[in-house]
């Protein structure tokens, strides 16, 4: 039984994150795109915004949690987001500039699945344990 429940709290986290990847990709496409703001930076507030609409969604829907240390969760929650972000950069560098095996946004698709389960795996593990 308690499997299911770690298949259903990734299933949710999996959808939740969906969420995320279009506030994450939609803000990094208006910001590089549109306003010309450097690719990382443009990487990053994507990021930030979509790691902050997945903690809200996350704490309500997928862990339901009901802890008062909001302040405390969200602060785990963007440290382990900084360190996906790092990661998510880091290929991003890696596949895209430093090498040109691809472009941007396909660098940027596989690095966001790396750093799902970097989330995933650390939230379920220290953010919302119990």
């Amino acid at each position: 039984m308690e499997q299911l429940v770690l298949w259903e709290k990734f299933l949710k986290f999996g959808i939740v994150g969906l969420s995320g990847v279009g506030v994450d990709f939609g803000i990094t496409y208006i910001s590089k795109e549109k306003l010309s703001i450097n690719r990382y930076i443009s990487n990053s507030m994507g990021f930030v915004a979509a790691a902050t609409s997945n903690y809200i969604l996350n704490r309500i829907w997928t862990f339901e949690s009901h802890s008062s240390q909001i302040v405390i969760q969200y602060a785990l929650f963007m440290m382990i987001a900084i360190g996906g972000l790092t990661i998510n950069n880091f290929v991003i560098y890696i596949l895209n500039q430093r090498t040109g095996w691809m472009k941007f946004y396909l660098a940027k698709v596989l690095a966001t699945g790396a750093v799902f389960l970097w989330n995933f795996t650390l939230n379920y593990l220290i953010t919302f344990s119990n």
